[in-house]
């Protein structure tokens, strides 16, 4: 065999080495949007180093390289819809300088890299036939984020498509918790034969340019879905808000003396792991607030897990990452956790799962409050609480006047869930806990 003969050989080896990198597990979320490429065609990266970022409903992510290597070819454009397992570039795992290392190489024995056939724009979802007796189910459907994943064959997601239906919505009937046909039609027919849904009124479209320049600010996409997330909970979750403040003194004095120890972890310990603390502590009594209501408003799932979502302000909107089992963390360790995650929050390196199965929420403004507001509900939570700034103030003793540090407290609830006297058995208990500390070992 001829020399370039061999070269022609050995060049085809090296690009059989070229593995195509897919999107992995993204949990539920489904079409997300390539935001940036972080890479180019011959490229070197090193494991874990950024491929690509992409943007679903909740928050954005990078996508890593599963291994070190140089990049053959990107498969993939900015604003591609993409979903699990699709392929996004070729990753050559040879080493970068072998070609190189080889003596007299023949240009003309280069192998070309192999064009990938283009990508296929998904089809779009057929409109569900309208009717007059009653509105689109897409018109009607507006589902609550659901925590758990759903199992459904490519038939029925189809189907789902092919009506508008959002399949968090539907209670499955086949094996294993799997969603079949016969689901999705009987909640189509649920929905169409319900009494129609009275609509407010849209708000004018107003030409501001008549009054001034203006300048047209699109919401980025994190922003859009948190809004349509609010607005649907509180059209859905009868809310109610109940307000209260907390004498944490002494809270403050034990979070002082644990200082050093936090230091000595490179942690800075804040009031919010403490006041966590007292929430899981509370919520134990009060397991009303650690539930869901059934889709049918018809009975309470109550959660034996401690998943506290902490509110994240970030430059593309809000973020709840979840604190998983926070009732089995210690103080430190929790106060870790809450760190790494607001930090991945701002750095967009949430994963799905730390998004995901919430069972109550804390807001807290810290410094930047004021003497407390009215936070929106985090559904299928049933209650948030909310957190304003501290202030030192002179507070009545019993015989004098003394300084004390107020800690403002605003609960809101689902009504139909809770009732005004749990709210404020649930409020007076957390008081007292954050008051007096020692009582979580009670």
């Amino acid at each position: 065999m001829s020399d370039a003969g061999t070269m022609d050989g050995e060049a085809r080896g090296a690009d059989v080495l070229a593995q195509e990198i897919s999107i992995p597990d993204i949990g539920d979320a489904e079409d997300v949007e390539v935001i940036e490429i972080c890479v180019a065609p011959g490229d070197t990266v090193a494991e874990n180093d950024a491929l690509i970022v992409i943007e679903s409903d909740k928050a954005s992510m990078e996508v890593p390289a599963p291994f070190a290597g140089t990049v053959a070819e990107v498969l993939v454009a900015l604003s591609d819809r993409v979903n699990a397992g699709d392929a996004i570039l070729r990753l050559d795992a040879a080493a970068p300088k072998e070609a190189e290392i080889r003596e007299d190489p023949a240009p003309q024995s280069k192998a070309k890299p192999i064009q990938s056939a283009p990508k296929a724009e998904p089809a779009p979802p057929k409109a569900a036939p309208a009717t007059s007796a009653a509105p689109p189910v897409s018109a009607v459907q507006k589902p609550t984020e659901q925590p758990t994943r759903v199992y459904a064959g490519p038939a029925v997601r189809r189907l789902a498509r092919e009506l508008g239906v959002d399949l968090r919505s539907i209670a499955a009937s086949g094996d294993g918790g799997r969603i079949v046909k016969d689901d999705v039609k009987a909640f189509v027919k649920q929905v169409m034969t319900a009494p129609a849904a009275t609509h407010l009124q849209p708000l004018e479209a107003i030409d501001y340019s008549r009054f001034g320049a203006i300048e047209i600010a699109p919401l980025t996409r994190i922003r859009e879905r948190g809004a349509a997330n609010l607005h649907r909970s509180w059209q859905h979750v009868v809310h109610v808000t109940q307000h209260d403040e907390a004498d944490v003194t002494d809270l403050e004095a034990f979070r002082a003396s644990l200082r050093e120890e936090a230091e000595a972890r490179n942690v800075k310990l804040t009031p919010l792991p403490l006041i966590v603390k007292a929430c899981i502590h509370v919520l134990r009594a009060h397991p009303h607030f650690n539930a869901s209501l059934n889709p049918a408003v018809s009975a309470l799932v109550h959660k034996r897990y401690y998943h506290i979502g902490i509110a994240v302000d970030t430059q593309d909107g809000l973020v709840v990452p979840v604190v998983r089992n926070a009732d089995k963390l210690r103080l430190i360790e929790l106060a870790e956790k809450i760190t790494a995650l607001s930090q991945a929050a701002r750095e967009k390196k949430l994963r799905p799962d730390d998004l995901q199965g919430g069972s109550f929420t804390i807001s807290s403004l810290g410094a930047i409050g004021g003497t407390g507001f009215t936070p929106i509900v985090n559904a299928p939570e049933v209650a948030i609480l909310g957190v304003a700034r501290m202030a030192l103030r002179p507070v009545w003793t019993g015989d004098s006047f003394r300084p004390r540090k107020m800690l403002p407290l605003s609960l809101s609830y689902d009504h139909r869930a809770i009732n005004g006297a749990e709210g404020g058995r649930f409020m007076a208990d957390l008081v007292a806990t954050l008051g007096d500390i020692r009582r979580l070992i009670l």
